[in-house]
């Protein structure tokens, strides 16, 4: 794909953004990026710039981070020096006809976005992609709870909440591991495939009976299901870990004040920048060129 013409921001986010740039660059696009950490040399075609507000001006796209949108409707961008809201006086800077390509919008957004005749794409729910970026989180939630507990995940009683592209791809690398994983979900069809990998299925309403036999808890429901009352059921100290996108699906805040190990990791995918990033910027590409096709 060859975007000589085009202007790119690249707003928020971590080093998966570089390799996203780095990517885009190599389109022949102007590639302007802000709120994330750049390093090693200067990328060809890439100019960074002091502000969302400059980086955005005139630009025809906007990638914006796959992790989402926290509670206050800031972008993902934990090296940027202040957060960045985009409201819309932010929008306002691209260019007419412009795109913002995202793993998922807010309400705030849509209606900014709605006032001045941007287009989101959102691709958070893109299972391929999903599934392409789910070893690094994998791997990166596994590095965490190896170095936060103080058992094995071998023979470890493990509760893993949910059953999505994530939570498959978790419980199956922890039964690997040697853990007996309990998997808690809604539907029978993913509790019947969870007993096909080798988990205890369990319907989500028995977590919180289940959840004293637990030394650690996985949580990857993007809504509040590990409450006070599951908390408090489980064993002093156990590691619990949320990784939804907000609002996210453990009450960390109770967690913490019970004593508990309380992880919320988010942007996992950073622990492999390259392959994730590369595995972005494949569907941000392709949708990208779908809507140039449209516009010629």
């Amino acid at each position: 794909m060859e975007l000589p013409q085009r202007v790119i921001a690249v707003v928020g986010g971590d080093e998966r953004e570089q390799e996203i740039a780095r990517l885009a660059a190599a389109t022949g696009a102007t590639v302007r990026t802000y709120g994330f950490p750049l390093s090693g040399s200067p990328i060809a075609g890439v100019v960074p710039t002091a502000s969302a507000a400059e980086a955005m001006d005139g630009a025809d796209y906007a990638l914006f981070p796959i992790p989402g949108i926290a509670a206050d409707g800031t972008l993902f961008a934990p090296a940027s020096p202040e957060p960045i809201l985009p409201d819309a006086g932010l929008l306002a800077r691209l260019a007419p006809g412009a795109t913002i390509i995202l793993g998922r919008s807010d309400e705030r957004l849509r209606k900014a976005a709605a006032e001045h005749d941007v287009a989101l794409v959102e691709y958070e729910h893109d299972t391929e992609l999903m599934l392409l970026r789910g070893p690094a989180i994998v791997e990166g939630a596994l590095q965490i709870a190896i170095a936060e507990t103080d058992v094995t995940i071998h023979a470890a009683e493990v509760g893993v909440v949910g059953h999505g592209n994530i939570g498959r791809l978790l419980a199956r690398t922890l039964v690997l591991l040697g853990a007996r994983v309990h998997l808690f979900a809604r539907n029978p069809v993913q509790r019947a495939d969870a007993l096909c990998a080798g988990c205890v299925p369990h319907p989500l309403d028995e977590l919180p009976g289940q959840a004293a036999g637990l030394s650690m808890l996985f949580s990857t429901v993007p809504s509040r299901v590990v409450d006070r009352r599951v908390l408090e059921a489980l064993p002093p100290a156990s590691l619990v870990m949320d990784l939804a996108a907000p609002p996210g699906g453990i009450d960390l805040d109770a967690a913490r004040g019970l004593g508990h190990r309380a992880v919320w990791a988010r942007g996992l995918g950073r622990r492999a920048p390259v392959t994730v990033g590369a595995s972005q910027w494949s569907g941000i590409a392709r949708r990208i060129a779908e809507i140039e096709k449209g516009k010629s």
